[in-house]
């Protein structure tokens, strides 16, 4: 998640929390997304509309300055059908689960992780880095949102059927070979024999 591109958009819904002021209890945090950051999220992720956004979060500190962070985001957004090209709306309901570590841990988690997946044990995933003393509960949320965005929404009932073009007798592999075939002759244009 790092910026090293600096044509890139800024995070468009913003929410940060510094965990120096996250108590040993935890806390939860309800978020919901304004019209303007509505818009903004619909113009980051390519879609047409966010016509909602809210987000729950619980966040635990866990032991080695790392943060546990679940949660639901829920949105429904407008999008275009790919088959009808008609707009249609659908509804995202996508569950989070991350762990947040200081940025000197994360090579150290990493290589956990991948000795994971050489296991046959469930692979975690690797934890994401809190920057600058920061977890921000937007980007999280932003993130979610997108990965749980159908790229190739459908409305309900339309089915693909690419359009079936007659062939062309005279179109295929040997059509030239036609060309050197003499004509065959006609009945009865025999010529007379030969005395």
């Amino acid at each position: 998640m790092s910026k090293s591109n600096t044509t890139e958009k800024p995070d468009p819904w913003r929410v940060p929390i510094a965990v120096a002021q996250i108590p040993e209890t935890g806390l939860h945090r309800d978020l919901e997304a304004d019209q303007a950051v509505r818009n903004a999220v619909a113009d980051v992720g390519g879609l047409r509309e966010v016509l909602s956004a809210q987000a729950s979060f619980d966040v635990m500190p866990n032991s080695g300055g790392r943060f546990h962070v679940a949660g639901h985001v829920r949105a429904r957004i407008a999008q275009t059908c790919v088959v009808t090209l008609e707009e249609i709306e659908s509804d995202i309901d996508e569950p989070i689960d991350l762990v947040f570590a200081p940025p000197e841990q994360i090579p150290q988690m990493a290589a956990l992780v991948d000795e994971a997946e050489e296991s046959d044990e469930e692979t975690p995933d690797p934890p994401e880095p809190i920057e600058n003393g920061m977890i921000d509960l937007g980007r999280v949320a932003t993130d979610a949102l997108y990965l749980a965005v159908d790229p190739y929404p459908r409305k309900p009932g339309a089915v693909f059927e690419p359009v079936v073009e007659a062939a062309d007798p005279e179109d295929h592999p040997f059509a030239a070979l036609r060309a050197l075939k003499p004509e065959p002759k006609k009945p009865g244009s025999r010529k007379p024999k030969g005395k």
